[in-house]
């Protein structure tokens, strides 16, 4: 089994193809689910699936709903090359205990699409404490969904 962190091949796709609303107006609605090392998850994913989902307390299958926090912005990146980007306010799971590998985003407003995986790099696991998903800085650099 494997979590392989990236944005996932279908949505790509979809980018292009105008599914997927991240603007300001009428936005989807996007998830995160949790999922414990024995899920196989990456690329090739192309929509949620409780197979290898995260159970235990304080924690409810299909995760929890994402707020997005930065509309679709641009900007340069490191490189020199120009990179649109979009991102979500943080996200908890108070007083769980529960045992993590990755997360995927989904689009439940159409159909829950994979957006993107998450790889944590290990297995983090609460008791009785707050699981949290840290956004990173969004911009052209960072942000955790990036076409460039």
């Amino acid at each position: 089994m494997a979590i392989t962190q990236t944005a996932t091949t279908s949505f790509k796709v979809e980018v292009l193809q105008g599914v997927h609303n991240f603007g300001p107006t009428s936005p989807d609605t996007f998830r995160v689910a949790l999922y414990t090392s024995a899920a196989t998850i990456g690329a090739g994913t192309t929509v949620y699936a409780t197979s290898g989902e995260v159970v235990g307390a304080g924690y409810a299958a299909g995760g929890r709903v994402l707020t997005i926090s930065t509309f679709p912005s641009s900007g340069t990146n490191a490189s020199g090359i120009g990179t649109a980007y979009v991102s979500f306010s943080n996200v908890s799971w108070p007083n769980s205990t529960l045992t993590a590998r990755g997360a995927l985003i989904y689009n439940a407003s159409k159909g829950n699409r994979a957006v993107a995986v998450l790889d944590f790099g290990a297995d983090k696991t609460t008791s009785t404490d707050t699981f949290s998903i840290i956004f990173p800085t969004p911009d052209a650099n960072n942000a955790i969904v990036r076409i460039s």
